[in-house]
């Protein structure tokens, strides 16, 4: 039979072929008719071939080729054949006007919406009950819901029949206004209009949203009573209301149960096990769908799979979506496009997400947010920035999502410049009404060296969450302002808010910046009994780093040992780093062996111990450990500090001669050697890693990443600019005493943020008082 229906089809489109010849000598209801009947079988460009040659077309044709577009599309035909009855002096009726708003709604061109709303006016046609009907309804689509409501409550009692009410139960559920949906759900159960299976679909997606599971249940039960539940529309609604109220269990039995499963369905269940973080359930329900039920994945469906595979870091099964959207045409799709570059980020391979981001045609703000918040959690900050500059060179505005990935960018660079106009321009664009972004701003300005500005914002905040909270009490901390820390924290207890795990964080590592043991200990032990929180492994690297830094390695050791859980390397790690730092030979060579049984998770920890044995002059011993740490292929991450200039970001490497200003850094260097031994400077030689001359050893450690980060500011920018440097790596005991004496020589503020803390230095003083 199908083999039969295959060859008849070229003679019958041959005999339509010839009829549309004839169309110039054929009288008009031929070509009326043959016009209907490609519109019957959605034909529309063809109909529409027919349609241009009739003379005079009736109107009630007007209407149905319209109605084609308005329907399938383009939309804008619809519109350019309403234009062009009005030249023709043709008169538009209460069925023109209908399909014509539903082609506003579908454009979303609220403009264009009123336009016709004041010529159905003019006809008299916005009480016909179609008309009123289609005029809220593109009201409402467009977002306005206002007069949608002002329309709605214009017509009479008679005219409200189930697709009004619908159409208002759409819009309120649409723009996430729960109570206002339910409200209305109620008004139209007192009005005597029984609600259908479209209601109820209209309904189901707020109620999910607002996770009220009893008033689902409740729909759930009035479905099966009328009978309305064998709909794959309102099935599918219902377990995705199931599985946004968390009742995965009820989403799965509903799935279980449709027996002609669209692709609307199983995009649901899919989207419903990502939800809950059930990512191998939705990976092994997906290969169903397309290896054993034969679907095609819709777009949708692949974004979905693709944050799947993001969470999972699963690389592999993402390039096999990769493949997929490539073979069928999907990367196309700028929604999939967008899912498969954050897949790529979170996966690591920025490369791979930048490559596509190269190659996707319509890119939008979410495309370049994704690779901008890649580029910082994937260690690569310095590339946001040009990044951002290329989306803006596209003409592509930045959004919300956007700012919040960027200003990270900017606390980790400390850039400040690139930082400020990020602030102006999420005031000019409204954005500081949002929580996020003004914490992201606070945080911001902290990690820039402004934690007065930091304060000032947070204060103006009208609604702070705890992140508000905890982020200004992480920034007081890292400031070394312990005691504006605590005065926070206890501001926080009064305002009603819980402190969280992260909070106590903040607190005790504030307390650690400072050597507040007493405080730390206090709010240590108050954390099960006053809040209720448990401690968990990064609150006891807290406190053994508040105990260690502070010389109580006995204590700090013992307080190792009666973990209730098996101590990691980052706690062993907190403490060997006190012993490198008191000089405490005996513990420092037991939490080594330690950390070597568990394994050094990177080089921090053997130059650590080779610090320590350099330190009392052990050269074999350090050489020994150097060898360890080569042979096991661990590479010492290199210092590297940088800075700021007219918001251009210049990065060192200690020893490196690089840069174009190399030689005037050099000169200036030693132009400042030369002045800090007048001062009574003498290079503190524990810190080189080499048994080598004295004089040598002054030299490598001149040429410091800080040291010449500084050396370019001071040559850069003005005497009575302040010197902010950051580096990735904790300050060395000799850099910070010759940054002392530089702003002696230089009557210059210079701030260096290292990896633990800032270090705000004026005339020879450092905030810290020589405790870090």
């Amino acid at each position: 039979m199908h083999t039969c229906f295959k060859l008849q089809q070229p003679s019958f489109l041959l005999i339509n072929y010839q009829r549309y010849r004839q169309i110039t000598t054929s009288s008009s209801r031929d070509a009326d008719a043959l016009s209907r009947y490609h519109i019957s079988r959605n034909e529309i460009k063809l109909a529409r071939r027919v349609f241009d040659q009739i003379p005079k077309p009736t109107i009630v044709l007007w209407n149905m080729m319209i109605r084609a577009y308005a329907w399938s599309g383009p939309f804008q035909q619809s519109i350019h054949l309403y234009h062009q009855m009005l030249q023709l002096h043709v008169t538009p009726t209460n069925f023109t006007f209908p399909f014509l708003l539903k082609a506003c709604s579908a454009l979303q061109d609220l403009q264009l919406g009123r336009l016709i709303h004041t010529h159905a006016h003019l006809l008299g046609l916005t009480m016909d009950i179609y008309v009123s009907t289609a005029l809220l309804d593109m009201y409402a689509k467009c977002g306005n819901l206002f007069q949608a409501q002002t329309l709605f409550n214009t017509m009479s009692h008679r005219d409200r029949d189930v697709v009004a009410w619908n159409a208002m139960i759409t819009a309120f559920s649409f723009h996430a206004l729960p109570a206002q949906t339910m409200h209305l759900v109620t008004q139209m159960h007192q009005a005597r209009i029984a609600p259908n299976s479209s209601t109820l679909v209209s309904i189901l997606p707020i109620i999910g949203q607002a996770n009220a599971l009893l008033q689902g249940k409740a729909i759930h039960a009035y479905s099966l009573k009328k009978f309305f539940s064998d709909s794959v529309v309102l099935q599918t609604a219902l377990l995705d209301m199931y599985a946004k109220c968390h009742q995965l269990s009820y989403a799965r039995k509903i799935f279980h149960t449709v027996n002609n499963k669209n692709e609307i369905c199983w995009s649901a269940m899919i989207g419903g096990y990502v939800l809950h973080d059930c990512k191998t359930d939705a990976l092994a329900l997906y290969d169903d769908m397309v290896c054993i039920y034969g679907l095609n994945p819709t777009p949708v469906i692949l974004a979905t799979m693709l944050r799947a595979c993001a969470q999972l870091t699963d690389l592999k099964r993402g390039k096999v979506l990769h493949c997929h959207m490539i073979k069928s045409g999907i990367y196309l799709d700028t929604t999939v496009g967008n899912s498969l570059i954050s897949m790529y980020a979170k996966c690591g391979h920025m490369d791979d997400a930048v490559g596509f981001l190269d190659e996707m045609i319509a890119k939008d703000s979410v495309s370049y947010s994704a690779i901008i918040s890649g580029c910082v959690q994937n260690g690569y900050a310095e590339k946001a920035l040009p990044i951002f500059r290329q989306m803006q060179s596209f003409g592509i505005e930045p959004h919300l999502a956007t700012m919040i990935a960027l200003l990270p960018a900017c606390s980790h660079l400390a850039a400040l410049q690139h930082g400020t106009c990020c602030h102006g321009y999420a005031v000019v664009r409204g954005f500081t009404n949002d929580t996020s972004i003004c914490n992201a701003i606070i945080d911001m300005y902290s990690k820039c060296g402004k934690i007065t500005v930091s304060r000032e914002i947070f204060d103006r905040m009208l609604d702070k969450d705890i992140i508000s909270w905890n982020t200004m009490i992480i920034g007081y901390g890292i400031h070394g302002l312990c005691i504006e820390a605590l005065s926070l924290f206890h501001e926080l207890q009064v305002s009603g808010l819980k402190p969280d795990d992260v909070t106590l964080i903040a607190v005790l590592s504030a307390c650690s910046h400072s050597g507040l043991v007493t405080e730390g200990k206090h709010w240590f032990s108050s954390m099960s009994q006053d809040f209720n929180i448990k401690p968990r492994m990064a609150h006891y690297i807290c406190m053994v780093d508040l105990l260690a830094r502070a010389g109580n390695l006995d204590e700090a050791y013992t307080f190792i040992q009666r973990m209730p859980f098996v101590p990691d390397v980052r706690v062993w790690g907190a403490l060997l780093a006190a012993c490198r730092t008191h000089k405490n030979i005996e513990i420092g060579e037991e939490v080594s062996k330690k950390i070597q049984l568990l394994g050094p998770e990177g080089t921090g920890n053997f130059v650590l111990m080779s610090n320590i044995y350099s330190s009392i002059g052990r050269w074999d011993d350090a050489a020994l450990i150097r060898s360890i740490q080569k042979h096991r292929g661990y590479k010492k991450s290199p210092g590297c500090s940088w800075v700021e200039i007219s918001g251009v970001i210049h990065a060192f490497i200690g020893g490196h001669q690089s840069h174009p200003q190399s030689a005037a850094i050099n000169n200036k260097l030693q132009e400042l050697l030369v002045q800090m031994k007048k001062l009574g400077y003498r290079a503190d030689s524990s810190f080189v890693l080499h048994d080598v001359e004295e004089e040598e050893k002054e030299q490598i450690l001149l040429y410091h990443s800080e040291k010449i980060a500084i050396a370019f500011g001071i040559l850069n920018t003005s005497p009575s600019n302040r010197i902010l440097v950051t580096k990735n790596l904790r300050i060395c005991v000799d850099c910070h005493s010759a940054i002392k004496l530089i702003t002696i020589l230089t009557e210059r503020e210079i701030t260096v943020r290292d990896a633990s803390r800032f270090h705000h230095f004026k005339n020879g003083i450092c905030n810290c008082q020589d405790f870090w």
